[in-house]
């Protein structure tokens, strides 16, 4: 659910042909869209959090269309993970649905603002389902000022089920297009408790994004999560990138 949202920046030496560097792969969103007619593919596309020998995560493809000015249609199609005691599990992961859209688009400040609402549909198998529908309300903002980025936000999750409970979440995030070809960035992410007996966490990550070529690219994060007690938890995040 955490990755209906995640972020970069964009830099104005790119033109509007190439691919923005917004998106994966941070835990924190930003409001820029996929341009008007293009895709956003990132696939394949490997997540995982967890701690020591307990750590579940998925694969997959997430699929990203700028369906109309300041809007996109986000897609996606998970196969689930997870490991603990018991041994290893995987099958179909829950369908993921959100639309992006940007309602602030200040050119001259370099200042944006976007919803971006979405939901988890209980598709995936047994074990690997939450068996509900939930869903994430989030707002995020971005200041852009030459090579630096600045984005954060946060929103609402409705977390149905026995045990659980909903909760409030967002994170701020820093980038800076080091080359035209690559962007690194820092980010902090804060996360209420999700269940009745859980504890609020607090997620610090580091990543980057190299632009292989004028349509393909690689991305990825990782960092530590504190919080639940016990040592600190690790999340990580890992996947290709195609625009057309």
């Amino acid at each position: 659910m955490r990755r209906l949202c995640v972020a970069t920046a964009v830099t104005a030496a790119l033109s509007l042909t190439t691919p923005s560097w917004a998106g994966p792969p941070f835990l924190t969103d930003d409001p820029e869209p996929t341009d008007v007619g293009h895709w956003e593919i990132y696939a394949p596309l490997l997540e995982v959090d967890g701690r020591g020998a307990d750590y579940g995560g998925a694969v997959g493809a997430e699929l990203n269309y700028g369906a109309r000015p300041g809007m996109q249609v986000t897609v996606g199609l998970p196969l689930s993970f997870a490991h603990d005691r018991a041994g290893f599990t995987s099958g179909r992961g829950d369908l993921e649905f959100s639309v992006k859209y940007r309602f602030v688009h200040d050119q001259a400040h370099g200042i944006s603002v976007a919803a971006f609402p979405g939901a988890t549909l209980p598709t995936g198998a047994r074990a690997l389902s939450a068996h509900r529908v939930t869903a994430l309300l989030p707002v995020w903002a971005q200041k852009n000022v030459g090579p630096w980025s600045v984005f954060g936000g946060g929103g609402y999750a409705l977390n149905p089920g026995r045990g659980n409970r909903n909760y409030w979440t967002g994170g701020l995030a820093v980038t800076r297009a080091v080359t035209p070809h690559l962007l690194l960035g820092l980010e902090a992410d804060r996360q209420g408790a999700d269940t009745r007996i859980g504890r609020m966490s607090t997620s610090f990550g580091a990543g980057g994004i190299l632009q292989i070529s004028r349509t393909f690219r690689i991305l990825t994060s990782a960092g530590p999560t504190f919080g639940n007690g016990g040592r600190p938890a690790f999340h990580g995040y890992l996947a290709g990138g195609l625009n057309f």
